[in-house]
This record gives C-alpha cells, sequence and structure tokens, in this order.
C-alpha cells in the first residue's frame, strides 16, 4: 500500500493538462473582467454601427 501512494504521489502525467486548465481559467476571468469594465463603451459602438447601417442608402455600393 505504501509502495501504491509513493507512485500516485510522484506522478505528474495530468500536470500539463492541469496547468492549462488553471490558465484558461485565469485567461477567462480576465477576459470577463474586461467586458464587464467596458460594457458600456462596447455597447454605444454597436448602436453606432446599427444607426449607420440603418441610415445606409436601400442600393448599396455602385461603383
Amino acid at each position: 500500500m505504501k509502495d501504491v501512494m509513493k507512485r500516485f504521489w510522484s506522478d505528474e502525467s495530468g500536470q500539463g493538462l492541469t496547468e492549462y486548465a488553471l490558465v484558461l481559467a485565469l485567461v477567462s476571468i480576465g477576459l470577463i473582467a474586461v467586458l464587464v469594465l467596458f460594457r458600456d463603451a462596447i455597447g454605444k459602438v454597436f448602436n453606432r454601427v446599427v444607426d449607420v447601417l440603418d441610415s445606409a442608402p436601400e442600393g448599396g455600393f455602385q461603383p
């Protein structure tokens, strides 16, 4: 039993996957924080785009 626990404790086969999961979680948290911080500015940009597209001529681009 002692040998099994020693092998289990020194096994590092899942270490890389765990590190990638932690990095992905930290990047996700940072991205969510930035989006929450700038949500009003991002909303204004999208509203401006909608306004510009709504005021575009119906015929489309004529070269």
